[in-house]
């Protein structure tokens, strides 16, 4: 099921102060008087689609406004690699927008309950709802987007892919070619730093394991000669002194045996004194062996204070450990022996970049062969639509050009030009003045590449200004053409439109309270009919009748 809009839930923005629109695929009217609040509806949306917020915009009274929009449909798995690289979860089925705005404090944004971030939003905005009002065309007016829609229409994605591969591939191998390509001097000064790194790191014979053994070796080391005088002291104490403990102890062992014979009860007292005798004496010759192994030879030390000090020199030089230390000479030494061999290596990226230049050029061959066939096939659909919504002796031409230099989308560029009148020479897209003619033109566009277009939802803003009769007909035609392939909305004030559509809703502000609110109902039956009555001038029977005949149709 292609993707759609299927809940927008609206609280606490201007004149809305809570609503909940259940809405449906095909095409969606929205009528109502003007100022009763339906430009709301396309604010919602474009919060939900990251433009920039207005605090202004939240209701008196409130302290957040929320905005919510619910897609489902299994059109929403393309977008699920972008969403994930974003760190956002994807879609399984059903996408989630939320955006909320506060006096105070920041605005959040949230997809699929994830927060995320305003860019992100926009970029997932763009390919969820394409948004056309009568000064709103910016989708069609870039010349990226007006060759992808051509790309589209001419089934040529995957010829663009297989361009855009090769493309990047040359991109990736001219970067290394003219890194190697660098001034002589340039090139021999990094040779020698490089030379000088590499010769002091490997020259060091580093092992990553012994940073933390050297470095408790030192310490004790640079600490050995109090150590001596503290170990020595308790072994002199115990032992070896005039009055030493375990001197001192053998007249005591003395008394308890003389007292263990009057009273043999007490020989354990004697028993637990020859036992603290032994640990002493055991404590005392642990001592000993302790100071003899202290005594290091000054050589010995000398030589650990310099190993201490080189590596915590190449570590202040190269990185924060030894491991750091040991991977930065690797790659030294890779782009010592790269710039070394520099001329097989050149030689060796000249033939590369050959090469996956005649792959690009056969690719671009290709596409461009897909949009020239394409260019004229679209023009002609094109001009037909625009007939049919009265620009009888108009002029359209999507024109191809061919670069000078290949780009990201190919060595084309295509350029979107308009004439609405004969005997003008028509101009891009982007000079077009009248806003009339462009969302009519706009219209005409969008229903020919209705098919390959894959933006789910679009968005109409009364671009049926200036228009009216039959050529008001044509215009609700086309959108109800355009709602078998995408969900269309569309907020207009002429009956012709709103009588197209396959689903309608009204727009109406009430007082309730001493407070304004704007309300959204749909309206089926007598009341649409009554609806569209009101749009073509009143409830008289002739209104009322000509808007039921404008419904059978």
């Amino acid at each position: 099921m292609p993707a759609v809009l299927n809940l927008l839930r609206i609280k606490n923005l201007a004149l809305v102060e809570d609503l909940q629109w259940n809405l449906a695929p095909g095409f969606t009217a929205i009528t109502g008087e003007t100022g009763a609040g339906k430009s709301i509806i396309i604010g919602a949306l474009q919060l939900l689609l990251g433009e920039r917020a207005d605090k202004s915009l939240i209701r008196t009274g409130a302290d957040v406004c929320t905005v919510e929009a619910v897609f489902e449909g299994d059109g929403l798995a393309r977008l699920n690699p972008a969403l994930e690289e974003a760190g956002v979860e994807g879609c399984a089925g059903e996408l989630i927008l939320k955006r909320t705005l506060a006096t105070s404090g920041t605005n959040r944004q949230f997809i699929n309950g994830s927060p995320t971030t305003l860019a992100v939003l926009k970029s997932l905005g763009d390919e969820l709802v394409d948004l056309h009002g009568p000064h709103d065309h910016q989708s069609l007016l870039s010349p990226e987007r007006q060759l992808a829609l051509l790309d589209a229409f001419a089934h040529a994605e995957p010829a663009r892919a297989e361009y855009q591969k090769h493309y990047r591939q040359l991109q990736a191998l001219t970067a290394e070619h003219a890194s190697l390509s660098t001034a002589e001097a340039t090139r021999e000064q990094e040779l020698d730093l490089l030379r000088h790194q590499v010769n002091e790191i490997t020259s060091a014979k580093l092992d990553p394991t012994e940073e933390e053994q050297i470095e408790s070796r030192y310490q004790l080391a640079s600490n050995s000669q109090r150590l001596i005088e503290l170990a020595s002291g308790v072994v002199a104490r115990l032992s070896e002194a005039d009055e030493s403990a375990l001197s001192q102890l053998a007249e005591t062992q003395r008394q308890l045996r003389e007292l263990e014979k009057i009273d043999p009860a007490t020989s354990e007292f004697a028993t637990s004194h020859a036992a603290a005798v032994v640990e002493l004496s055991e404590l005392a010759r642990s001592l000993a062996d302790y100071v003899e192994r202290l005594d290091l030879d000054p050589q010995q030390l000398a030589a650990l204070e310099q190993r201490v000090s080189l590596v915590e020199t190449l570590k202040r030089k190269y990185g924060g450990s030894l491991a750091d230390v040991i991977a930065f000479g690797d790659r030294a030494a890779e782009r010592r022996a790269k710039i070394e061999g520099r001329d097989a290596e050149l030689e060796r990226l000249n033939k590369e970049v050959a090469a996956v230049r005649a792959e690009l050029n056969h690719a671009a061959e290709a596409l461009q062969k897909l949009r020239t066939k394409a260019a004229p096939k679209l023009s002609d659909t094109v001009r037909k639509n625009l007939r049919d919504l009265g620009f009888k002796q108009s002029d359209f031409d999507a024109r191809l050009t061919s670069l000078t230099e290949p780009r990201m989308s190919g060595a084309d560029a295509l350029e979107l030009l308009f004439s609405p009148n004969p005997g003008e020479p028509p101009k891009p897209l982007r000079a077009i003045a009248s806003s009339g003619e462009i969302s009519r033109l706009m219209l005409a566009i969008k229903s020919s590449l209705a098919a390959q277009d894959a933006i789910p939802l679009l968005v109409f803003d009364e671009i049926d200004a200036n228009v009216g009769g039959e050529i008001a007909n044509a215009v609700g035609a086309k959108m109800r053409a355009l709602s078998a392939a995408h969900q269309v909305l569309c907020i207009t004030h002429l009956p012709q439109v709103a009588a197209a559509a396959s689903h309608h809703f009204v727009v109406t502000k009430e007082v309730a309270g001493g407070r304004t609110h704007s309300e959204l109902r749909p309206v089926t039956a007598k009341d649409r009919r009554a609806e569209i009555a009101r749009m073509l001038g009143g409830q008289t029977a002739s209104a009322l009748e000509h808007a039921a005949t404008l419904l059978k149709r």
